[in-house]
This record gives C-alpha cells, structure tokens and sequence, in this order.
C-alpha cells in the first residue's frame, strides 16, 4: 500500500490551475502540473483500502490502489503497467473525466478524497516524456478484418483491443481528423490534441488503419461493411443535439454548441474558415443554454475569442454545497461545482426557461425567459416544473449556444442502412455481448447508452471488443472492463 497513516500525514492538494486572468487570452492547457515529489506525496494519502470503493466508482475497475502504491514508491514502470492494464487511455480520462471514483474513495467519507485524477495523468504523462509507453503489435495475425465507424474514445478502444488481439482493424470517421469527440467535442484548453495524436501514432504503428473523411451511409453504403468485413464496430456517438423549438429560433446567432465548438477547434489547428460561416463571439453579448460540461466549454470558448458578456443559463436548481440527505456517499455527490469557465469569466443563472428569441432583421438581439420552480410530485415521481408568475425578464444576446445535451444517434444512413434496430430512447439496441440485432454488427459508446462519460467509452469499447474477438475466434483473452485485468497485455 501506500504511505501507513499517509492520510494523516499529507492534505490533499487538488489538480493546480493557471491563473484565470492569463489562460482565457490563450487556448492552451487550464491545468499545470505538481512536482513529482508532490504527486508521490498525494499517492500517499491512499489507505489501500480492504474494500477499495473506488474500484466500483470507476466504470472501467481501474486498479486504482495499485498504481498510487507504485506511483508513491517512485515505481513508474509498475505504475503504468497497472494503469494500462484497465484503461487504454488514461492521459484522456487524466484530463476530462470528473473523476467519480474519487466520490467514492473511502477517505472522502470524512476527509478531502485522495487525489486519484491527477496522480493518474502525472503517471501517464511520466511515461511517455521518458518514451516507456511503447507499440504493442500483436505476436500473431488471425486474418480477421473488423470495421470500427467512429473514432471517438469508445472506437479507439475497441479498435486497439482488438488490433492488440491480432485483427486487422480499419477505423472510418466522418470528420477531417481522427479522434471524435476527443478532437472536435472537448476544447483545446481542456485536451490539447498533440496528446490525442501521440497515442493515434502508437495505434498506427501496432497496425490500426485510419480513415478519415470517411461517412459511412453516405460515403460508403453501410452494407459494403459487411461484406468486407468479418465484424462491425458502431461507435458514431450521440450527436443528435438536442434543440429549442421556440418562437425566433430561425434567428441568426443561434447555433448548437458543437458546431461552435468544432470551427473554433477547427481554427485552433491551423484551417482557415470562410468568413461568412465563422461564428465568433468577440464584442458579443453572448448566452449559453445548458448547464453542463459542453456549455461551460462554450462559455470558456466565448471568453477566449473576445465576448463582451457571457450568462450561463441552467434549467434546473442550483446544487447545494453539501451531499444533500439522498446522495450518501460512495454515490456521485450532487453539489456545486464551480466550472473553470465560470472561474475565468461570465455569470450562472438557474432555474431559468427561455420562452422565445427576440431578433430585429433576422438577427437575436434578446432572450425573453422566465424563472421556475420544482414542485415535488404528488406521486414520488420527478418534480413537475412550474413558471413564477410575474418573473419574465429578457437578457441582451446576439449569440446564444444549444448545449442542451444530445438524443442519440442520428438515424439517418448507417443505421437506416444496416437496419439495426434500436431502444425505447432512439439508442441501437444489443444483447449483453454488445452485437445488435444485425449478426455481426457490433455497438458502443454513446451510440448504444446515450450520451454519457469519455471513462464510460472507453469501457463500452473495451467491453464490446471483448465479445468481438469471442464472436470471431470462440474465445477471448482479452479482460472485461471492472472485472480481472489482463495483465499479459503490456
């Protein structure tokens, strides 16, 4: 285990940030990093718990006593290997992932919780600045060929999976560049790409194919995969946004948040953009609708190119800033957390409904919204929202950001194509070993549960590539996510 009595000895020291007023002129990374004498000590603090609850708070079981034990000891090689041996991609969950497993860490019933996330990252990225993290070509080829459509964090796993497993793996994007929601979804200051592409370039040299500017059902009939392939992989993500059909939403300057998103991404890598399509928030009143991880992205964004203000707006309640009495730990703790972007710049306004968009030739210039309450239910079901009366108010914008959250996948082309059907929620359904109702055809990610966490791909890719590789050779060596690692795999 760790330091005996570690806990008591050390405070824990959160993930240290760049200071607000320098970072949103800039796009580069919000995060710094600790000393490695200082990570050791926050490793530290772990108990190695007889029932490590953080294991179950990680949708992929990550080992994660095991790796701070390595990490306090200055063992980076044993670090990495144990950190790998669940998760493909920690340098990604490192950076975005809200870390549930540290609302579940034994410590935090009673005192601040180890700090799992960063000691994560600070292991990953010890490992590839002293060039230990290496490709891992498989020993044998099995002469099966599995299509992977989307490169998302769910493709990219079951992609490397399964080459490691010795398939030959083509991965297809839609987009101009691989990495998904990795590249386009999650801002440069948050996931700065050069990290995406370092681990795209082992995935290359272990002998997966990339290809993007690829749309299968468009590009490619969904069908001609079957042909060619012994095995499918879906893993296109949620993208259907989910929208605001009010009174002005035709208006110009409402966009959904992810094509905002994307063309500044777009930018930041060095494409030049018409100007007549660049959405730009510089000089702008600006208002983002949703409260999530992908508004306070378009918030930090806003702040960066330039907006004159930038309101936030949210329809639920405010958190509390304690657990509320429903919300025992090792659950997911319910409260306020303030966002980076809001720390940098701009205002959170909640239990607000927007009723319509106010424009003059074609162009918002207001928000027309109300403030609401949530009434418990008569029955225990969920509360039933209701407007204040007399509440309305409107607020100036002549940009305003969807970040409503997303519906499923779209249904048009690939999944119309291949007929696979889908659940109750628009998502493509399958059996517990992840193949859909189409032989063959396999389902990941956000495209089978809905939109969810870049740690929750993962896992759905590493899970379906396990039962691809049993579905093409009758057995599987590779490891279930949250059950046994499978440590031969270096």
């Amino acid at each position: 285990m760790g330091k005996i009595g570690g806990f008591l000895e050390y405070e824990r020291k959160g993930i240290p940030e760049r200071d607000p007023a320098e970072r949103k002129s800039d796009y580069n990374e919000v995060y710094e990093r600790r000393p490695l004498p200082e990570l050791q000590e926050q490793a530290a603090r772990c108990m190695d718990c007889g029932t490590p609850f953080c294991h179950t708070g990680c949708p992929l079981g990550n080992l994660i006593p095991d790796w701070n034990d390595g990490a306090y000891r200055g063992q980076w090689d044993e670090a990495i290997f144990r950190l790998h041996a669940t998760n493909n991609f920690p340098e990604f969950t490192g950076l975005v992932c809200p870390a549930p497993c540290e609302n579940s860490c034994v410590l935090g019933i009673n005192e601040p919780p180890v700090s799992i996330k960063q000691i994560e990252y600070a292991t990953i990225d010890e490992a590839f600045l002293a060039g230990k993290v290496k490709p891992q070509p498989a020993a044998k080829k099995t002469g099966k060929k599995v299509a992977v459509v989307g490169s998302g964090p769910a493709g990219l796993a079951a992609a490397q999976q399964l080459c490691r497993a010795g398939h030959d793996v083509t991965v297809f994007e839609r987009a101009d560049r691989i990495g998904g929601l990795l590249r386009y979804g999650i801002p440069n200051f948050k996931l700065e790409k050069h990290i995406v592409d370092r681990r795209l370039k082992q995935m290359e040299e272990e002998g997966v194919v990339f290809k993007p500017s690829t749309n299968i059902g468009v590009d490619i009939d969904a069908n001609d995969l079957k042909k060619d392939f012994d095995a499918v992989v879906l893993s296109g993500g949620a993208t259907q946004a989910r929208d605001l059909p009010i009174e002005g939403r035709e208006l110009e300057g409402v966009h959904f948040a992810m094509d905002f998103l994307t063309q500044q991404t777009k930018v930041v890598e060095g494409d030049q953009i018409d100007p007549s399509e660049r959405i730009s928030a510089e000089g702008k009143n600006v208002v983002v609708i949703g409260g999530g991880d992908t508004g306070a992205d378009c918030v930090g964004t806003s702040t960066r190119q330039g907006a004159k203000q930038v309101i936030q707006l949210e329809l639920l309640d405010r958190p509390t800033d304690e657990r509320p009495g429903d919300n025992p730990w090792p659950q997911w703790a319910r409260i306020y957390r303030m966002s980076y972007a809001i720390a940098e710049n701009g205002e959170q306004k909640y239990s607000v409904s927007t009723k319509r968009f106010i424009g003059e030739d074609g162009k918002l210039k207001k928000l027309h919204c109300v403030e609401i309450e949530w009434l418990p239910s008569e029955n225990g079901g969920r509360p039933q929202m209701k407007e204040v009366e007399g509440s309305d108010f409107e607020i100036d914008a002549d940009l305003c950001f969807l970040a409503m959250g997303f519906l499923g996948p779209e249904k048009e082309g690939m999944l119309t194509q291949l007929g696979v059907e889908l659940d109750e929620r628009g998502n493509v359904k399958t059996g517990e070993d992840r193949q859909t109702s189409v032989p063959g055809i396999f389902a990941a990610g956000d495209m089978r549960r809905g939109q969810s966490l870049v740690v929750w791909a993962i896992a759905e890719g590493r899970d379906a590539a396990y039962h691809v590789d049993k579905f093409l050779m009758g057995r599987s060596y590779l490891d279930v996510p949250g059950e046994n690692a499978n440590y031969s795999m270096r």
